[in-house]
């Protein structure tokens, strides 16, 4: 039996293939640990790619005490009152954007711009995601079934964009990118590198590709820094769980790395501990395993 840590932590988590399944599906076990932490005196700060405007009202309703959103761009803690303290916020400058979107348009790659408020997306980018996103739909029902739930029990699938035309370039701080190309990845970094992260997506795409885009500098851990910095916070006590390419960061400046079941291998690799699936209670037994619950 794991002998409770009484020693405050903070817990870093990921939203996509952590928290969610498939963008739809929460494993019940997940909301009563995340919560049965907080009742514990941990702190518990979302840690994801999405922009804040995009997360499922299912997972905000868990409840936090903070968020990293769009990988890194922007951090704030949540206060007593619920109001939100904004902790760091880092805009792509309007010079790389343009660079961005140029290469983008020249190269016939369909992409996404994220801004804090919500993702926009490029014209034609719709219908090329549109079969992963019906094949998500279909693991949504079969999510449930897993789960013995009904499709009234779990939130539907997220998916929320808006047109290209009504973005404020400003505004931007990151890009998601799909391409036809499998190799479309590859030489993004090659052209983009010097300026830009370029890493793997999160959406599978057999035969094609996809990518994340953001400013060199800019992860999910150097704004896991300012958080701990701002909160006061030593690293050694700080825990990060995620499963995908833009929790590398992450995994490298915290206390201890969890990668989930359903991770890439190379990546549990680079965690200290690997728990079960996202569905499989992965959440619940990992932070059952580091006594935080």
């Amino acid at each position: 039996m794991t002998t409770p840590d009484l020693s405050p932590r903070i817990v870093f988590i990921d939203v996509d293939g952590t928290i969610l399944e498939h963008g739809s599906v929460i494993a019940p076990s997940t909301v009563s640990a995340i919560r049965a932490a907080r009742r514990a005196g941990h702190l518990v700060y979302l840690c994801t790619g999405r922009s804040a405007g995009d997360i499922h009202p299912a997972v905000r309703e868990i409840g936090f005490d903070g968020a990293v959103t769009n990988g890194g761009a922007f951090s704030v803690r949540i206060l007593a009152d619920g109001t939100q303290e904004r902790i760091a916020a880092h805009l792509m400058p309007r010079t790389a954007v343009d660079r961005m979107v140029a290469y983008f348009e020249r190269n016939g790659i369909h992409y996404f711009l994220q801004t804090d408020e919500g993702v926009y997306a490029s014209e034609g980018v719709a219908a090329a995601a549109e079969e992963f996103f019906r094949q998500r739909r279909a693991r949504h029902r079969d999510d449930l079934r897993a789960l013995g739930l009904d499709d009234d029990d779990a939130p539907l699938p997220a998916i929320s964009y808006r047109p290209i035309g009504d973005l404020d370039l400003d505004q931007v701080v990151k890009a998601t990118f799909i391409s036809s190309s499998s190799d479309t990845l590859d030489r993004a970094e090659a052209d983009l590198g010097d300026a830009f992260h370029v890493i793997p997506g999160s959406i599978p795409m057999p035969g094609a590709s996809n990518g994340e885009i953001a400013m060199r500098g800019v992860n999910k851990g150097s704004a896991i820094l300012e958080v701990l910095a701002a909160l006061g916070i030593d690293a050694a006590a700080a825990v990060g769980i995620g499963d995908s390419w833009n929790d590398v960061e992450m995994f490298e400046v915290v206390g201890t790395a969890v990668a989930m079941g359903g991770a890439d291998p190379e990546l549990q690799a680079k965690a200290d501990v690997v728990t079960s699936g996202v569905l499989d209670d992965g959440v619940h037994r990992a932070l059952v395993r580091l006594g935080l619950v």
